[in-house]
């Protein structure tokens, strides 16, 4: 998620983050981040511009003309497995990039999989990451937004995790988190929300908790993990390098759809024309396979252009905006036509990942459907009122697309076929904890 760091505990991180090597063109991205982040694992250089023109550098926003978009034209690196990890993936899925100082291995995911669902890693011991990602909601949690553990309810909805190891950023609008080993700091140390709530009067004790457990034996397991640290292995630096892992096997392609490309499985009449339906409408233009979105990024990628999208969600007081603290990667980049501009999400596991969009206020998918096909959606009432259709920043291929009912029931039945029983059901990405309790 988005959030702020607390300065005094980012510094207990930051000793081990490496330094941003990349020139993200914007001041605020890198104040996020304490001033701290990392190129891990081949993480591009970044040009902050239009699409006719990039500027780089820490003055780079300015260099983005007023009513343009901010586009980040990203190169990658050659790529070479730090590791021998089998990734097990279809024909139509390459192998994701993994950072060449966390390298894959058995039990540091097996690690990460404790890490991931232990309370014990929240300032109070209350809330773990698989809190607020639930592995039958394809680790999105169901809710409109979470809510950390003082009670502050976060600004955004928690994002399904399915294949995450493929995103070109993380999160919802921060162009400066490029690897989970970046980003998983935000919910465990973030202040603005709190989330998970270590903070500097707890960080050490959580280590110690894990340290003193008696139902994990996490001595062995981080020293498993990490055979080449050099003195106690239970370290901050490990548990989010286990956890990034962990989540990096979230690898889903095994719905009704990927077997259908295999020739392993059929698809009806109607999510066939459900398909030509999502192809038309121009869906696939931000919504491209193989993961149904528009930052996929794996072993094989040499140069990625990354945008983020206003959807014409809002248009408050007719002007554009956005509700307040939620505007979306403007906060970020400082850009005004950056206004209500959010990264398109994958739409694997679509059907289980609700409530819908950057705020969790589209209830049913049915609603998402019609509010993108139709150019927008019109707020009648309430504080948010305005017509989103008509904002000033939404993008262009946000239009109404003439849809029928029928057109409708039929792109429904389509996203349904993207959903990966195997993947919300499959034990290795189970809570152990519960396990153990059975």
């Amino acid at each position: 998620m988005d959030g702020q760091q607390t300065p005094g505990v980012w510094q207990v991180v930051g000793r081990w983050l490496p330094r941003m090597t990349m020139a993200l063109g914007v001041v605020a991205a890198l104040a996020v981040l304490g001033g701290c982040g990392g190129s891990s694992g081949g993480s591009p250089p970044a040009q902050n511009g239009s699409g006719s023109g990039s500027g780089s550098g820490s003055g780079g926003q300015n260099a983005t003309p007023r009513g343009t978009p901010t586009v980040f034209n990203w190169n990658y690196p050659a790529y070479t497995a730090p590791d021998a990890w089998v990734w097990n993936l279809p024909p139509h899925m390459p192998p994701p990039r993994v950072p060449a100082d966390n390298p894959m291995n058995e039990a540091k995911v097996a690690l990460g999989r404790y890490l991931f669902y232990d309370k014990r890693m929240s300032g109070d011991g209350t809330l773990s990451c698989g809190g607020c990602h639930e592995q039958a909601r394809a680790f999105a949690d169901g809710k409109d937004r979470p809510t950390g553990i003082t009670g502050q309810k976060h600004p955004r909805n928690a994002m399904g995790l399915g294949n995450v190891a493929y995103h070109a950023t993380q999160t919802w609008a921060n162009p400066s988190l490029l690897t989970l080993e970046r980003q998983i700091p935000n919910p465990v140390f973030g202040t603005e929300p709190v989330e998970m709530g270590v903070n500097d009067g707890n960080v050490d004790q959580v280590m110690k908790r894990l340290a003193g457990a008696k139902d994990v034996d996490y001595a062995t397991r981080f020293a498993q993990a990490f055979p080449d640290a050099q003195g106690d292995p239970i370290t901050w630096e490990h548990a989010l390098k286990a956890i990034s892992a962990f989540e990096r096997t979230f690898i889903t392609a095994d719905s009704r759809y990927d077997r259908y490309l295999q020739g392993r499985d059929t698809l009806s009449a109607q999510e066939l024309h459900g398909k030509q339906v999502f192809e038309q409408a121009q869906c696939s233009a931000c919504h491209a396979a193989p993961n149904f979105d528009d930052q996929f990024m794996s072993a094989q990628t040499t140069s990625l252009v990354v945008r983020y999208h206003n959807i014409g969600l809002y248009n408050l007081e007719g002007r554009g905006a956005y509700p307040k603290d939620n505007s979306g990667a403007e906060e970020i980049t400082g850009n005004p036509a950056d206004m209500g501009a959010f990264r398109v999400p994958s739409l694997r596991n679509v059907a289980v990942t609700g409530p819908y969009m950057h705020d969790g206020s589209v209830a049913t998918l049915e609603e998402a459907v019609r509010i993108m096909a139709g150019g927008g959606r019109n707020v009648e009432s309430g504080r948010n009122k305005g017509d989103g259709r008509a904002n000033p920043f939404k993008d262009p291929l946000v239009q109404d697309r003439g849809l029928s009912d029928q057109d409708v029931a039929d792109l429904l039945a389509f996203l349904h076929t993207l959903t990966d029983e195997r993947f919300l059901k499959d034990p290795a990405f189970s809570d152990p904890f519960a396990t153990q309790k059975q």
